[in-house]
Parts: C-alpha cells; sequence; structure tokens
C-alpha cells in the first residue's frame, strides 16, 4: 500500500510542470527595432506526461503557451508588446502518436517584452 502511494506521489509530481522564467534587460544591451524599448526577455514552457494515450493535465498547447503564459507575463511587467517569438512544440500526429503511450509532451515560446516609444513629435 506504501508503495502505491509512493508511486503515485511521483507520478503526479512530474506529471505535468509548468515554467515562466524573466530576466529583465539594458534597452542599450538588447536591439529589437526601432521605437521599441527592451524590458525583459521572457520564456514560457510547459510539458505533460501520458499515460496510455491518457494526457495527465498541463495545457501543452501553443495559444496557451504564447497568449497565457508569455504575454500575459510581458503585460504584467509592463511591456506593450512581445517580439522575436519564438515556439517550439512536441508534434501529437504521425509517428510522434505512440509517445503519448508511455510519454510526454511539451511547449515552448520565448520572446522579449519591449514598450513602444511615442513618435518624436517634429519641430517647425
Amino acid at each position: 500500500m506504501l508503495v502505491r502511494r509512493i508511486v503515485l506521489v511521483a507520478v503526479l509530481a512530474t506529471a505535468a510542470c509548468s515554467s515562466i522564467s524573466t530576466v529583465r534587460v539594458q534597452p542599450e544591451t538588447v536591439h529589437v527595432g526601432p521605437r521599441l524599448r527592451p524590458i525583459a526577455v521572457i520564456h514560457a514552457q510547459v510539458t505533460s506526461a501520458y499515460l496510455l494515450f491518457i494526457p495527465i493535465p498541463g495545457h501543452v498547447d501553443l495559444d496557451y503557451v504564447v497568449n497565457r503564459m508569455l504575454i500575459a507575463t510581458a503585460k504584467a511587467l509592463g511591456a506593450d508588446k512581445v517580439v522575436d517569438i519564438r515556439v517550439d512544440i512536441t508534434p501529437d500526429s504521425g509517428i510522434w502518436t505512440l509517445r503519448k503511450l508511455f510519454g510526454y509532451r511539451s511547449a515552448e515560446a520565448s520572446g522579449v517584452a519591449v514598450m513602444v516609444e511615442p513618435e518624436a513629435k517634429a519641430e517647425p
């Protein structure tokens, strides 16, 4: 009975995991484009385990990782936009379907949170 509980706790602890990492940057050290001031680099990642084709909840899709994790974190930091977004997700079709037997699936997104600077007014 104790072994069952230990196994259950271990499975649940490693089953679904998500993380968001941020690092503030100095505007003069990162170039993102005209009228954009970088404030942070953000990386969001989520992983979910599969057991006999049944996903253990983890919201592994790009919509969740980009919109609810990456962009929401950028807005919380005071950014207006996120630029240079890069995404990666474990495929879920073709031969990758076998990974759902006993495996995992992950998705990640990263980008630079920026503030848009107002246009300089031309003096007459």
